[in-house]
């Protein structure tokens, strides 16, 4: 069906040009902060992204196929040709599609491992939407990186990607020898929800002595929450592209339900019971935001009616291996040494922020690294299609720098 749906693309581009461009004009909620980088830039990305789920939703109304089927199309990006660098090949492990990249350069000992789970909030993204990325980390960190296919939402319900994560990683684990890498130097990388699925991998090995311990975590603006959509980032950077705050909701409902109902009970904190947001307050809780970060404001939490029909079908979220956040001390302290990137312009900025408190008061090491004027989503797009920001190249480099550490 994509190919009628193509032919459909290219009559009606014009007018979803036009359409995203009246969208932007007539709504106020999208923001473009006079602080981001290159706004005029994010402005271009913004109007596409808005095209684009405008003949999404064209081409889902005239059954030639669905929206998420459409913005998979779109993103999907293409497996590149040969790389003078590096080799490589797609495997499965553990029946999970992953693409491995090995430097070719002759090496003085076996070299690191990254396990990349890339974002997309669990709906979109692919190993080819990644390729640049990753074959960036494998050359500048001289790398050996599994690139790993989990299954999506909403098709693919909440924990098939988690449980594909763990099952891939566990399985390099196991054969560390077979691609030269070095035990004591494995590490897991996501960026978005491909951080949330690193974090609930790293936890699950935590406390595992049949296989090797990971040498690191590398969370990339991770979503780690889903109890409180009302921090200060959430609202701060509510209408920021590349991930609104209703968004941010409704990925997190299609991969735990493969629907988002109930979004706005979420969205005002009615899913969760009043004992257990007490419980939780510790550890998600405006209050151990720095200061620094509320300067733009905090809007006051309004007191919501507890719901308990909505509970009952998100109840989930108080799982660790979908909410990380929440993970008892007793685990967070057994953690591997980790880098934190958060950009101020995200609504996820907070939940890196939150996690990098828990982790420093259970003794972690951890790097953070804040892009000041990055937003969401913009180490994806480095070197795609002309999109590319200067400070993703520097928050990616950042990376590089963290890896060539261990």
């Amino acid at each position: 069906a994509l190919l009628p749906a193509l032919l459909l693309l290219l009559l009606l581009l014009p007018l979803a040009a036009l359409a995203a461009a009246a969208l932007l004009l007539g709504l106020p909620g999208y923001d473009i902060p006079p602080g981001v980088n290159q706004p005029a830039k994010l402005r271009l990305v913004l109007t596409v992204l808005l095209g684009t789920a405008a003949l999404g939703r064209i081409l889902e109304k005239t059954g030639l196929c669905s929206q998420i089927t459409f913005g998979r199309y779109v993103r999907q990006g293409r497996k590149l040709g040969l790389d003078p660098k590096l080799f490589i090949q797609d495997l499965q492990f553990n029946e999970v599609p992953v693409r491995v990249y090995q430097p070719k350069a002759t090496s003085d000992g076996p070299r690191r491992g990254i396990l990349f789970f890339h974002g997309g909030g669990w709906v979109f993204g692919s190993l080819d939407t990644y390729e640049k990325v990753c074959r960036y980390l494998s050359r500048e960190s001289d790398s050996v990186v599994v690139s790993v296919q989990y299954r999506l939402a909403p098709e693919h319900k909440y924990p098939a990607a988690y449980e594909d994560c763990l099952s891939a990683t566990q399985h390099f684990l196991q054969h560390l020898e077979r691609f030269g890498v070095d035990p004591a130097r494995v590490a897991v990388c996501g960026d978005s929800a491909g951080g949330n699925l690193a974090a609930a991998v790293s936890q699950s090995l935590a406390g595992s002595s049949d296989l090797p311990r990971l040498r690191a975590q590398i969370l990339i603006y991770p979503g780690l929450q889903a109890l409180d959509f009302n921090l200060p980032s959430y609202h701060q950077n509510r209408g920021v592209p590349l991930l609104f705050r209703e968004r941010a909701a409704f990925f997190a409902l299609l991969y735990l339900n493969g629907d988002a109902l109930h979004m706005q009970e979420v969205l005002e904190g009615s899913h969760i019971p009043p004992d257990m947001r007490l419980k939780y307050g510790k550890w998600v809780s405006p209050d151990n935001i720095p200061e620094e970060f509320k300067v733009r404001g905090v809007k006051p939490l309004r007191p919501t009616d507890f719901i308990a029909e909505v509970y009952e079908t998100v109840k989930r979220f108080c799982e660790p291996n979908l909410c990380p956040l929440l993970a008892e001390d007793s685990v967070v302290h057994q953690l591997p040494e980790s880098f934190i990137l958060t950009c101020e312009y995200d609504v996820l900025r907070d939940d890196g922020l939150l996690y990098k408190k828990r982790l420093e008061d259970n003794g972690v090491p951890v790097t953070w690294y804040h892009l000041e004027d990055g937003f969401h989503g913009i180490i994806s797009l480095y070197d795609y299609c002309g999109f590319s920001f200067p400070s993703g190249k520097r928050g990616l480099d950042r990376v590089v720098n963290f890896l060539k550490s261990l």
